[in-house]
């Protein structure tokens, strides 16, 4: 069955930002004479601000928190919002060819909503969408399914009738907690065993996923 809306992340699915913020972050650390493993930075992909934290502070008892995030934002700033990020192969004619077939596309990102839209609208994709819910319109961010089912309401579309595209595991839980058919497109992060056997699809590239869409694979 053809999905009726189609809920898309953002970083590492349609953008190819997580290697900036990535790259950006070990150099904020590097400034601060921090030795993070980059592990700990992946196990935040998907999430919001607030989780983040957690994850962190949890990880490195008595890490000077805010210190680290005001030397990160002097590095990734520049990078993503002053000029265009890379696309991520396929995410242009998916979006196309779902706009031109009538099947309406939104954004649910772990973002902050007025970052996210400025970050698509620089890639030229934010036309694309009906609209975005951010990780600043929620209370609880990626894993928990709250941003998902949030998006399936807005659009009007019940929620095993939507499809969720994600690159994490953090957001797969996410779409699978709200009860949303999601495909997987493995950015930075390989799918763990315990998300793989959620049994969902995962794929290389959206273009994968468009070629499934229009030809009845999925």
């Amino acid at each position: 069955m053809k999905p009726r809306a189609v809920i898309f992340d953002m970083d590492g699915l349609l953008l190819d930002s997580e290697r900036v913020y990535l790259r950006t972050f070990m150099e904020a650390c590097q400034s601060l004479g921090l030795d993070i493993p980059d592990a700990l930075f992946k196990r935040c992909i998907g999430t919001n601000g607030k989780r983040s934290r957690q994850i962190l502070t949890e990880g490195c008892p008595g890490l000077p928190y805010d210190e680290l995030m005001a030397q990160w934002k002097v590095r990734y700033t520049p990078e993503i919002l002053e000029r265009p990020l890379p696309v991520k192969a396929g995410a242009r004619s998916l979006l196309t060819r779902l706009v031109d077939a009538g099947v309406p596309c939104v954004v649910a990102t772990s973002t902050d909503r007025e970052r996210a839209f400025l970050k698509l609208e620089k890639a030229d994709l934010d036309h694309h969408f009906q609209f975005v819910v951010g990780g600043d319109e929620v209370s609880n961010g990626k894993p928990d399914p709250e941003i998902y089912r949030v998006a399936a309401e807005r659009v009007g579309v019940i929620a095993h009738a939507c499809l969720a595209l994600e690159d994490s595991d953090n957001g797969v839980r996410a779409a699978h907690g709200a009860g949303i058919p999601v495909v997987q497109v493995p950015d930075l992060v390989a799918p763990a065993p315990d998300v793989l056997a959620l049994g969902h699809v995962v794929v290389e590239s959206l273009s994968q996923v468009e070629d499934s869409l229009f030809s009845d694979a999925l």
